[in-house]
């Protein structure tokens, strides 16, 4: 929760990439309750002790597309409509016969208005209404233009917000839906949080020494060989160079559950969009071990190669 603290107080428009099961939307919920002045959730963090004073409760706008599929562009429409009408129920007037944008932009003015108080708004999986539909170009085509005149709301109600933040899978700059929102910081590859999501090596040792002892008995190995077969299997991100391993915290949580060391991430997982991507060209995927891609390698998401 230290993190959430500094975001706060040094920025205001923030994006983060990780891979799914990673704790994004925890994180996100995390964020939420903070603002919402939730203070009893954080009793003992560190946030606790860095705000000693008074937490308001500020007009939160939660965006969540990982809540219903979309397949197709009405199907983004009735998304954005459901929340939007939720958001007017808590902070502003109905206007259903009106664009997202423009109910956005009003919903967010009379929040403010309302309580005095900036509101926060927080995207979880912001591109998953363009990659779900990749397939799909005139869709996808779509869909990026309702995106981006819904994102761009928020810059032109800049002073009028006190915090943004995004999470999603592809890296910003590919999505190419941000033009009208060009002051976004990404924090996906910044030293400061590589570990903001994930549960680190630090933290593997000091907070799950416990589960690891019922693990390694019921694997009949010893707590050295289980920490070994651990970081073998479910260690390895690294989100900047020369930075901490970071475990996946999905697949690690679901062994210490079942005490099995199994491939969770990938049985619940699986990154549809990269295998239909290989599926339909001709690349080798045995050649895939020990390549590196640079992180400036950007593209718009139509045109990305398996690398």
């Amino acid at each position: 929760t230290m993190y959430i603290h500094e975001l706060e107080n040094t920025g205001k428009f923030y994006f983060l990439s990780r891979p799914r099961r990673f704790g994004k939307s925890l994180l996100i919920s995390t964020m939420e309750h903070y603002f919402r002045g939730n203070r009893e959730l954080f009793h003992g963090l560190a946030i606790d002790r860095l705000v000693p004073g008074e937490w308001p409760e500020r007009p939160v706008f939660h965006l969540d597309f990982m809540r219903s599929g979309i397949s197709c562009s009405q199907d983004l429409l009735y998304a954005l409509s459901d929340t939007l009408d939720e958001w007017e129920k808590e902070y502003g007037d109905p206007h259903p016969d009106e664009s997202p944008d423009r109910r956005f932009r009003k919903v967010i003015m009379s929040a403010y208005e309302r309580t005095g108080l900036q509101p926060v708004v927080l995207i979880d999986e912001y591109d998953r209404p363009i990659i779900d539909v990749s397939d799909s170009p005139d869709t996808e085509s779509a869909n990026r233009r309702i995106l981006h005149n819904f994102y761009g709301v928020m810059k032109g109600c800049t002073e009028y917000l006190k915090f943004v933040f995004l999470t999603g899978v592809g890296k910003l700059g590919q999505i190419n839906i941000f033009s009208g929102l060009n002051n976004l910081n990404d924090i996906s590859m910044i030293p400061d949080y590589v570990d903001i999501c994930g549960i680190s090596e630090t933290e593997l040792h000091e907070y799950f020494d416990e589960s690891i002892s019922e693990l390694s008995s019921a694997n009949e190995m010893s707590k050295e060989e289980c920490y070994v077969k651990l970081k073998s299997m479910y260690d390895g991100y690294h989100f900047c160079e020369d930075s901490i391993g970071i475990y996946n915290p999905f697949s690690l949580l679901n062994t210490f559950q079942n005490k099995k060391f199994r491939e969770y991430w990938f049985e619940t997982g699986t990154p549809g969009f990269l295998v239909e991507v290989m599926r339909k060209t001709s690349f080798d995927v045995t050649t895939l071990e020990n390549q590196t891609v640079d992180s400036t390698a950007t593209r718009r998401i139509e045109d990305w190669k398996i690398v």
